[in-house]
């Protein structure tokens, strides 16, 4: 099995509903795209909606934190990848870009953190041996990558200097 440095994970186009007054992509919708690359890294993982099917299990979102760099604009394409940065028994920790597909630049970043949840009781529970070991697969081939310098990035305005 190939497991690709960082994985893509989605592919679309700027769609006309997305485009705010500002004639970009809306935030709300950068959030979407990479939320499409979350349920490919899913499918990827074995924790897509056949596997919530099969066990009654499924993923939610602890936090995310998106940082934009470049717009995007109408009809463009754009490509996310993902890159697992770790995991422990119950929760994934992951960093998806988004590039412009023809021209290459960076448009934004996401960094997760998401929870192995049984639907039945509503709380975390661990992954299966199955799903672990593709995890730790995933982290093995993504070992090499560097750590993005985005991670645990925190929101602040940088105090002026006093004299």
């Amino acid at each position: 099995m190939t497991i690709d440095a960082p994985l893509t994970t989605y592919q679309g186009d700027v769609e006309p509903a997305w485009i705010d007054l500002n004639d970009h992509m809306n935030v709300a919708y950068y959030v979407l795209a990479f939320d499409y690359g979350t349920d490919g890294l899913y499918d990827f993982v074995g924790v897509g909606p056949d596997y919530m099917a099969a066990t009654n299990c499924s993923m939610f979102a602890l936090e995310t934190h998106v940082n934009y760099r470049g717009e995007l604009r109408l009809g463009e394409r754009f490509r996310v990848t993902t890159q697992l940065l770790g995991f422990d028994d119950k929760r994934l920790h992951y960093f998806s870009r988004m590039h412009h597909a023809e021209k290459g630049f960076l448009a934004a970043t996401t960094e997760l953190l998401s929870i192995h949840v049984d639907l039945s009781v509503r709380r975390a529970a661990p992954f299966p041996a199955k799903i672990a070991a593709r995890l730790e697969a995933i982290r093995a081939a993504h070992a090499d990558l560097p750590r993005p310098d985005e991670t645990g990035s925190v929101i602040a305005l940088k105090r002026p200097k006093t004299a």
